[in-house]
């Protein structure tokens, strides 16, 4: 460890800052060829015999001809056309083969990526510029996850008037919630339960309500970030006090419950996807992680395109598998993906050692009467255990005579954070410290100083080392993500029914708790498209993506560009993405790039994907055009990602893009950013004049690369401005 490094390690007596893993996994599936798993059916509806009187006739129709017993779980109106159900390998193979269907895949499994907010985005000093409440109020946040605990004071429905009018849902009952649970505020809440009790059992409703009710708090979390009402002296142990409030405050919320104990199986993520679009949602909100495979076979993905086909905006989480490279997940470009990073609020303590050595990290405890205010014992972890992973602090791994009394220093990795902790304090530890490495110092000493809250911490926003990064694994051509937002330490709504660890050990119980992870900020871009759903209501997703994109910012007052801590030097669009969200600018973006269905359609078409693999996504008939050229290059994102490949000098590659104004007439200029020996860019025209509302202008950008070195990356931004606004674009330009 490094004296005075900012994160090098974190301290912790009973850490609160969780961070979710994302993976996903191939549902249980024995070797046993005749052990059924669950699988989803994706029919072509347009082939349907016209001896059906009824879609669902023919599903019935199909399943049964290949299984006497098998019983749907779903059928899937709107995410996709068709059913889930439980089959055997050999009955799978042999309905994919049947006319009419495009694929049989097998289910995945999911899991979750797991205040000063509004003052740090700017929201409490643009009352003037923001949407009305009466119109942010006609906005519905669907939000996907462990449900909801309703009597927070985060979803209380004072000053609320009727539930909108497109409004088409239902507060469901189940154990432990009722219809009276849902108000003005919370207006609707779903669970959805069969694809994971098909594969593990029934749920344990002594450990999790089969219900709407989040028994987990990242539900809750997530949704009060997103939409919560605002809460006056919230706060965690007395941390990050203030008012909390979720980022379209006046909006209404719906949840669906589609993870639980086990996990969140696509199955059920798709039936909730599928209502949400038939409720009449406005945007939709998934902090889970999704499978990195070909959109047509990526349940997230699917579910998504209908939506967005709806005028749904979808936001999801990036993942937290950073800083590795090509950790990204849910990367299609009709879902806006969101990275993390940090406010400018910290709760910093300090490890001060005999030697006089000071190192710097982070604390949610309060220090009181627990620590002697002296020097006390400090030893490693793996000094005192007999197991091989002692330094890590699993359970049962610490010898109490060699810990008790003492501050021990535990190694990171494999187990939470809070367990260590926890696992500490079992064995007569009286503090933790959670550290990258370990120490050697013979007969040590240390003492843990605690300094609260601290607002105001500079450098700010910053990566948060944990956020997955770029390139794109799926689709090189595409940058991702897209953004990053406020995703560390954040205060919102818990539940009651758990303590602010999550551990079965604590039995503290908070209103508020403070987390980390792609699952916090991703709920923060969620409230911010709502936002601006509610300023402009006949914007596209893709226009309201590119608002959010466009006027992102990658400096800092001062000039200096966005800082990684993974590194501590500046970050990358591979990183950032576009960069921090500006939500004022947003409102405002003066031109954007909109997208409909069918230029996604040509995107696929783009990446030669069959006639039935395309209609998997679009449920209808689509063929490409085989007169038409299509390249990947012309859909009109709100970024560019130029890769040269191995290729040598003079590898030409043009990307097109089209502006539409929706701002005051004006005349926008190109500023071009990179600095590289190794590719030159030109924009034509390098002027855009619009003389009205909704006019579009075209341009070309044309990459002239040189022969660099494997694995070579140079980053620059291209900018159109009319002297008042940026209209900004990263570029990202790659050699493998």
């Amino acid at each position: 460890m490094k004296p005075l490094k900012m994160q090098s390690f974190t301290i912790s007596l009973f850490s609160i800052l969780l961070l979710g893993v994302c993976h996903v996994s191939r549902a249980t599936l024995a070797s046993n060829k005749e052990k059924k798993a669950t699988y989803i059916v994706h029919m072509s509806k347009p082939e349907m015999p016209a001896s059906f009187e009824h879609h669902t006739h023919w599903y019935e129709s199909s399943l049964k001809s290949v299984s006497d017993s098998a019983q749907m779980l779903y059928t899937y109106e709107n995410a996709i056309h068709g059913f889930s159900t439980r089959l055997t390998l050999a009955e799978a193979k042999l309905l994919e083969s049947q006319p009419g269907i495009l694929s049989v895949m097998l289910e995945l499994r999911y899991e979750l990526h797991t205040t000063r907010t509004p003052e740090f985005l700017g929201l409490d000093k643009s009352a003037d510029l923001l949407p009305q409440s009466d119109s942010v109020s006609e906005v519905i946040i669907g939000v996907l996850d462990t449900g909801v605990w309703p009597e927070s004071k985060s979803f209380l429905d004072t000053g609320f008037g009727p539930v909108p009018s497109s409004w088409k849902g239902e507060c469901e009952s189940g154990t432990n919630f009722t219809t009276k649970n849902c108000n003005r505020k919370l207006i609707g809440a779903r669970f959805f339960a069969r694809g994971y009790e098909a594969t593990l059992g029934p749920v344990d409703e002594s450990k999790e309500s089969k219900s709407p009710r989040d028994d987990d708090g990242h539900g809750t979390h997530t949704s009060s970030t997103a939409g919560g009402s605002s809460v006056a002296d919230a706060s965690l142990f007395g941390y990050a006090a203030g008012t909390a409030r979720g980022m379209a405050a006046r909006a209404r919320v719906a949840v669906y419950k589609v993870c639980w104990v086990g996990g969140c199986f696509s199955s059920d993520i798709l039936a909730a996807m599928d209502k949400a679009i038939d409720d009449g949602v406005n945007v939709l909100s998934m902090s889970l992680g999704g499978s990195m495979s070909y959109y047509y076979r990526d349940s997230v993905a699917i579910g998504a395109f209908a939506a967005m086909e709806k005028g749904i905006f979808v936001s999801c989480s990036a993942g937290n598998a950073g800083p590795s490279s090509y950790s990204l997940s849910n990367v299609a470009p009709w879902i806006t993906t969101v990275g993390a990073g940090t406010l400018d609020r910290d709760f910093p303590a300090f490890v001060s050692l005999g030697n006089g050595k000071n190192y710097s990290g982070v604390s949610l405890y309060k220090g009181d009467a627990i620590l002697p205010g002296k020097l006390l014992p400090f030893v490693y972890a793996g000094n005192a255990s007999n197991a091989t992973n002692g330094n890590l602090c699993m359970m049962g791994t610490l010898i109490p005579e060699q810990v008790a009394g003492k501050i021990v220093l535990c190694d990171r990795g494999v187990n939470p954070r809070v367990q260590k902790g926890a696992v500490v304090k079992a064995a007569g530890g009286i503090g933790m410290v959670l550290s990258n490495t370990d120490a050697n110092d013979p007969k040590p000493t240390a003492t843990i100083l605690f300094e609260g809250t601290k607002v105001g911490i500079q450098p700010s926003p910053v990566v948060a080392a944990f956020s997955s990064r770029g390139p794109n694994s799926i689709t090189p051509d595409i940058l991702k993500p897209d953004m990053i937002a406020p995703g560390v330490n954040i205060l919102a709504g818990w539940v009651g029914s758990a303590g602010p660890t999550g551990l079965a050990t604590d039995g503290r119980r908070v209103e508020f708790n403070i987390i980390s992870g792609t699952s916090m900020s991703c709920p923060h871009v969620s409230g911010l498209a709502a936002l601006i759903k509610a300023a402009h209501p006949d914007w596209s997703p893709a226009a309201i993506k590119s608002a959010l994109m466009t006027t992102a910012y990658v400096t800092y007052k001062n000039g200096n560009k966005l800082q990684d801590v993974a590194t501590g030097k500046d970050s990358t669009p591979f990183d950032h993405g576009a960069g921090h969200v500006d939500p004022v600018s947003a409102l405002n973006p003066g031109l954007v790039y909109d997208l409909t269905a069918d230029d996604y359609l040509n995107f696929l078409c783009a990446l030669n994907y069959s006639a039935t693999e395309i209609t998997s996504l679009a449920r209808r008939k689509f063929t490409c055009d085989a007169s038409k050229k299509y390249s990947v290059t012309d859909l009109n994102y709100p970024s560019f990602a130029v890769n040269f490949g191995s290729g040598g000098a003079d590898v030409v590659i043009k990307h097109s893009r089209t502006l539409t104004n929706v701002g005051a007439p004006g005349t926008y200029k190109v500023l071009i950013s990179l600095q590289s020996p190794g590719v030159k860019v030109a924009v034509e025209p390098e002027t855009l004049s619009f003389r009205q509302a909704n006019e579009k202008k075209s341009y070309t950008v044309t990459f002239t690369g040189s022969s660099m070195p494997a694995d070579t990356n140079s980053f620059g931004r291209i900018e159109w401005s009319n002297g008042k606004q940026i209209v900004g674009s990263p570029i990202a330009v790659s050699w493998t």
